[in-house]
């Protein structure tokens, strides 16, 4: 009998300077969101604008997740003011925006939390702004900073989902509540994607590739947090795993 071949999932690191060292970087939630909402395997991508070295980690993995991070991506990727205020990571911004456009190529799928969902919107010619809460009459997306992470992460605010999407297909609701964490947000969405669900303030909470042949997916939210104690999380990681082993 030949055994199953465990699927690997790529994920991008974060690039970090800690006492004047560099360090490649990715946060555990999303480890323990594929190894135990996906059972597969995570395959650190360093931060580096290597395509030979990319091109050998896409021969390697069966899909990519592109995380969150406290970094954001710089405005000058998409013809945005710039700004001294957010923390920016030019690694990690070369290697998901070169990285992005070759996975699709090789039809390999992505899923892309917060920044990942960003960057991905960036890297096919969407826009962003850069601070949502100083935009007339949208909400105040961030988290608190002083509660704890349980509650940095709880329900935060409602969306609804686009009655085409896949949200509402493999719900079969029209919405449901997630977390926030962030400032930024999609001003233009890239021609390529179609949105998924809207925050009540009108903001893009979920995009996919309109494509019947290639898996990209994206949320604002996080869905990694307690993704297994989660149903609505797990759905997505579970629709992830399936457009993966599709795949493979």
């Amino acid at each position: 009998m030949t055994a199953t071949k465990r699927l690997i999932i790529g994920v991008v690191a974060d690039c970090k300077t800690i006492d004047h060292h560099t360090y490649h970087s990715i946060g555990e939630k999303y480890i323990r969101a594929i190894t135990e909402g996906m059972d597969a395997s995570p395959l650190l991508i360093p931060a580096m604008d290597a395509p030979h070295v990319l091109e050998t980690y896409l021969s390697m993995v069966g899909g990519i997740l592109l995380t969150g991070s406290p970094s954001n991506v710089e405005p000058h990727h998409y013809g945005g003011v710039p700004s001294a205020t957010p923390l920016y990571d030019q690694s990690r911004d070369a290697t998901t925006l070169s990285l992005i456009p070759m996975a699709i190529k090789r039809n390999i799928p992505i899923l892309g939390i917060c920044r990942g969902f960003q960057e991905i919107n960036v890297a096919l010619g969407g826009t962003l702004h850069q601070k949502v809460q100083d935009l007339p009459g949208m909400m105040d997306h961030r988290e608190d900073s002083t509660l704890p992470p349980l509650m940095q992460y709880g329900p935060a605010h409602s969306i609804r989902f686009e009655a085409d999407g896949l949200l509402h297909k493999i719900t079969g609701t029209d919405g449901a509540e997630v977390n926030s964490l962030h400032q930024q947000g999609i001003k233009n969405l890239a021609p390529e994607l179609a949105a998924e669900a809207l925050a009540p303030d009108g903001l893009i909470e979920a995009f996919r590739l309109n494509s019947d042949d290639r898996f990209v997916f994206a949320t604002q939210w996080h869905p990694e947090w307690d993704v297994t104690e989660n149903a609505f999380y797990q759905e997505i990681f579970s629709l992830f795993k399936q457009a993966c082993e599709a795949r493979q």
